[in-house]
């Protein structure tokens, strides 16, 4: 039987493959970012959830940590002439709920809230 160039390259594309992967495998797992050690969650923050209807902006926060969490309410007005409006800080404490509202005179542009630890609460 004679051998042609078409029998002899198959065996030599499976061996080049079969040896090629482990290879390929062993860089990817070298290429892994380092584990980086994560900083500890904020155990002192509500969690807010946020609305916007219309003009109105307003935030729900319910605090589910056994210290207490000072929260704001930001509004950014869209147009340049109308102002911004900041609320006034509000204590929600251990198990406890809040509803902060405020508002533009036209478009919203962004919302968001604030947080900060109460340093007369337990675990702070």
């Amino acid at each position: 039987m004679r051998t042609t160039w078409r029998s002899a390259l198959v065996p030599a594309t499976v061996t080049v493959l079969v040896c090629a992967a482990p290879a390929a495998v062993s860089q990817q797992h070298r290429e892994e970012p380092e584990h980086r050690p994560q900083s500890p969650p904020r155990t002192y923050q509500a969690d807010c959830r946020t609305v916007i209807e219309g003009s109105r902006a307003t935030a729900y926060c319910h605090n589910p940590y056994p210290s207490t969490d000072r929260v704001r309410l930001h509004v950014e007005c869209e147009r340049w002439w109308d102002i911004d409006a900041d609320s006034a800080p509000v204590d929600v404490g251990p198990a406890d709920y809040a509803e902060l509202t405020d508002r533009c005179w036209k478009e919203i542009g962004e919302v968001w809230v604030s947080h900060q630890p109460v340093g007369d609460s337990p675990g702070t």
